[in-house]
């Protein structure tokens, strides 16, 4: 008999039947606290899970008693709780090559966005302000040579190092945990200390998960210490940024500009501060919103599923210690 599982997102309907191929497969609409009565009969026998979002903790394991794997088709997993799995044997799989591409692509266009005033200036010609040549009130700054601030040097602050140092001839600076020697060797990258990081870029790029360690690292004294010129971006969790300090900075000239793809709360509320201020691109969390990637992680997604399940595992296990209890 096939073990049943449990599919939570929508997924292109080749990947669908690949997962039929291996699992009796229960579908839902996401795992939230309004479906979870209709979800109780199948967590009940559900030996895996396979989707994004929803919470993932202590209580609603207590609704899977034959859980064995999670695969989140995503490369965050903020919303779960690896402790509470690690304490039941449950292996937490997630896709973090399939987006790095992308994610780092989403980086370079908000920064260009918010250097050349894209945005803004693209909604001023559509509103028929454009009536004469543009004077200075128009002008952007440049993004060629200036220094690239780099928090957190994983695979998209590697992609990202990459793009700002043969593209636009960028100095990057970076922060992470440990030197990275390739960013190094490749991008003549310099790893720094925070304060150094936020004293000396031009733009800061945000690609930080969402940590006890993480949450609001950028706050109003960090910003404080950003030149009045500089300009945040953020692709990694909205909460690594306190949200409120941002704006007062956006307001307040102590920064130039943001542009964002993660906010403290998602969807953005319509009445934020941020979607009035004109030095602000915000987009809805599009860092791996392209058909090809979301394609590719739903793939990632239901390989690593198969492999969890199947005893295989080879990569993109986040609690591989696991593995010895299974």
């Amino acid at each position: 008999m096939k073990p049943s599982i449990v599919l939570y997102k929508s997924i292109p309907t080749d990947l669908h039947q690949r997962l039929e191929q291996h699992f009796t497969v229960n579908s839902f609409d996401g795992l939230t606290p309004d479906n979870q009565s209709e979800l109780l009969t199948a967590l009940q026998q559900t030996e895996g899970l396979i989707g994004s979002g929803g919470k993932i903790d202590h209580d609603f394991l207590q609704l899977t008693p034959r859980l064995r794997a999670v695969s989140t088709i995503s490369v965050g997993y903020d919303n779960v709780d690896v402790d509470a799995l690690n304490q039941r044997g449950v292996l937490l799989m997630h896709t973090p090559t399939a987006l790095t591409e992308t994610v780092a692509d989403t980086l370079m266009a908000l920064v260009l966005s918010c250097a050349r005033r894209v945005v803004e200036l693209a909604e001023r010609v559509k509103a028929g302000e454009w009536q004469d040549s543009i004077g200075d009130d128009w002008y952007g700054v440049d993004v060629h040579h200036k220094t690239i601030g780099i928090l957190g040097m994983g695979r998209i602050g590697l992609a990202l190092a990459q793009r700002a140092h043969f593209g636009f001839n960028m100095p990057v600076l970076y922060t992470s945990r440990q030197p990275h020697e390739e960013a190094e060797q490749r991008f003549g990258a310099r790893h720094c200390s925070l304060d150094t990081l936020l004293e000396e870029v031009d733009f800061l790029c945000i690609t930080l998960p969402l940590t006890k360690q993480t949450y609001h690292m950028i706050g109003r004294d960090q910003l404080a210490k950003m030149k009045s010129s500089a300009i945040l971006i953020n692709t990694g969790r909205g909460p690594v940024v306190d949200e409120q300090a941002l704006i007062a900075a956006l307001q307040d000239g102590t920064i130039h500009a943001a542009g964002l793809d993660v906010f403290e709360q998602e969807p953005l509320a319509v009445g934020s501060p941020l979607l009035k201020l004109r030095n602000v691109v915000a987009v809805p969390h599009i860092g791996s919103a392209t058909r090809e990637t979301r394609y590719n992680m739903a793939a990632s997604a239901v390989n690593n599923l198969i492999a969890a399940l199947t005893g295989t595992v080879t990569e993109n296990c986040v609690n591989p210690q696991v593995l010895k209890q299974v």
